[in-house]
């Protein structure tokens, strides 16, 4: 039997909800395959293209090409493909109404394999969300799904993404909320876990049950390297707001030269890349191989302060001239060597009150990954998640913290924010969604109100009404709240001769009863008073108390809602 596309299109929507409970499933599981796809394309690829102990021309020339060919591809080709893929995937979310191209999903996952197998120092976590993101948003769409739940669609796959990238499913799940969303109580948090613990069973089934870093078991020596750990907090908060202002205003510079220039200017960055890797092999790639070594004790102080300072400068190279990849591996890069220099000088001065060098290299991933990415609780959890080690729990969120504010102080705009405004995108900040979650109707409230009594009569209530230029108003019997009349319901009694109608006969039958008026709470937000009035055609809602809906607190009006936001009700009608 066949059925027309709008048939089918109908019978999805009418089962939508069981549609999306399996299509978060098949995500997850489509998604943690093609990461595992991705690790092994490139991990394969790198080995061939820059093997340990090859010549230099190679460390060289193969940089180079390929940032050539990939400037070249996401120039012509995929232009949608540039850069990390976090900032794309937001604007997806917050702009394009959950819309990601399929060619865009290859175009990033072909282009970052190319870019990142030749040695370019950026990262795939980054590049593995927007693919996870679009595979999500492509799906959706695919199957008739409504504009909404395709937009739902966006963090699940981002999370699949990141459970599957570094093998920390419950690090997936509070990056798409923390830094996807920007919301942890998003109402999406269950399909969210599911499709993170899926995209993991599919990465254990294929790869394994191997953590992304091997690490010997840590624990806090003495109490004073507390103290240790906090002067790692303050160089990581300084040294990831170096990178992120370094790299942003590098960005900027290419982003100013002739449009024509822009399919070869990813070669800057491979060209740097090229430099470095001739004379410093080590430098080459994502390199977590030098950041095992740097947990595990084994790599000297000047190793490590060399390629920090290497990787600071190739990774904001090769990301601001345009090149794909991501900056989530290159942040653990770069705090591993910062934290294991750090350790290094402290385990020398004072060797019998602080850890070897390792401990402080593992602390150091979470705290530049909290100051470059500005997601302290996931970097904390996927720090745990990454290494199965949680003896040093503590010093990590005490080091996280502390970078965090300082990168806050010195860099109010994070990131993300920041690369997206650079491509005329402005997103809602989280300093805009805490205002507005701010915004309560507490603030517009009027407790000093008196309600109509039921007692009152049709005809008076009527000319009060007309006199407090309200459209309703609440009839309460004290404080208990009897229900809402409105002037509509009023001037229709009056009109048919019943002027001395009592409230209390006339609330039965045309009014909003105690059991169905509109209401809200004090501590709903404005936004759901404004809905609320919206919905209902009225001005004015009663405020009543969560253990009991029939006890008035007091009202709110749109007048009250338009002052809150600093706005007089006669200028907005002007």
């Amino acid at each position: 039997m066949k059925f027309s596309l709008d048939t089918w299109t109908m019978r999805l929507r009418e089962h939508e909800d069981r549609v999306f409970l399996a299509l978060t499933l098949l995500i997850g599981a489509v998604v943690g395959a093609v990461v595992v796809a991705f690790i092994v394309v490139t991990g394969n690829l790198g080995a061939r293209m820059y093997p340990p102990g090859g010549s230099p021309w190679r460390r060289l020339l193969v940089p180079v090409a390929g940032s050539l060919v990939t400037g070249y591809l996401l120039s012509h080709y995929f232009p949608n493909a540039r850069g990390s893929g976090i900032p794309q995937t937001k604007a997806a979310l917050f702009v394009r109404g959950g819309y990601i191209r399929l060619r865009t999903v290859l175009g990033k996952f072909s282009c970052c394999s190319i870019s990142l197998a030749s040695g370019i120092t950026l990262g795939r976590e980054g590049p593995a969300v927007q693919v996870g993101a679009g595979l999500a948003s492509v799906l959706g769409r695919r199957l008739g799904l409504s504009p909404e739940k395709v937009k739902a669609l966006i963090p699940v796959g981002a999370s699949a993404a990141v459970a599957a990238a570094f093998n920390t499913p419950i690090a997936g799940v509070l990056f798409s909320l923390e830094e996807i969303m920007g919301d942890l109580h998003a109402p999406v948090l269950g399909s969210v876990v599911l499709s993170s613990a899926t995209a993991w069973m599919v990465l254990h089934l294929l790869l394994g049950d191997e953590p992304l870093f091997h690490v010997p078991p840590y624990q806090l020596v003495h109490p004073l390297e507390f103290g240790v750990y906090a002067v790692l907090g303050v160089a990581g908060g300084l040294v990831s707001t170096s990178f992120v202002k370094l790299l942003l205003g590098m960005r900027a510079w290419f982003l100013a030269r002739p449009k024509w220039t822009q399919w070869f200017q990813p070669v800057a960055g491979g060209l740097a890349v090229g430099v470095m890797g001739w004379f410093v092999p080590q430098s080459l790639g994502i390199g977590y191989q030098y950041v095992g070594q740097a947990l595990n004790g084994e790599m000297a102080l000047k190793a490590m302060v060399l390629l920090l300072v290497l990787r600071l400068v190739s990774t904001t190279t090769c990301y601001a001239s345009g090149n794909a990849g991501g900056i989530f591996g290159p942040s653990l890069f770069i705090g591993a060597m910062l934290g294991g220099a750090i350790g290094s000088v402290a385990h020398a001065v004072l060797p019998q009150y602080t850890a070897s060098a390792g401990a402080y290299a593992l602390v150091g991933m979470g705290t530049a990954f909290a100051g470059i990415v500005r997601v302290p609780l996931t970097s904390v959890i996927m720090i745990f998640e990454v290494t199965r080690d949680y003896s040093i729990i503590v010093p990590l969120m005490i080091s996280n913290l502390i970078s965090f504010f300082i990168s806050y102080r010195l860099q109010r705009e994070p990131i993300y924010e920041a690369l997206c405004a650079q491509d005329g995108i402005h997103l809602p900040s989280g300093e805009t969604r805490a205002r507005q979650s701010a915004m309560r109707v507490e603030r517009a409230i009027r407790r000093d109100v008196e309600p109509f009594s039921p007692q009152v009569t049709a005809a008076v209530a009527l000319e009060n009404l007309r006199q407090l230029g309200a459209a309703a108003w609440p009839v309460a019997d004290g404080d208990d709240l009897i229900g809402m009349i409105t002037a509509a319901q009023l001037e229709g009694d009056v009109d048919q001769g019943a002027s001395n109608r009592p409230l209390a006969q006339i609330l039965p039958a045309t009014g909003w009863s105690a059991h169905d008026f509109p209401h809200v709470h004090a501590d709903h937000s404005l936004d759901i008073a404004l809905q609320r009035m919206g919905a209902m055609h009225l001005d004015v809602l009663p405020v009543v108390r969560r253990d009991n809906p029939r006890r008035l607190v007091g009202i709110v009006t749109l007048s009250d809602v338009l002052g809150a936001f600093g706005i007089e009700r006669s200028r907005a009608a002007g």
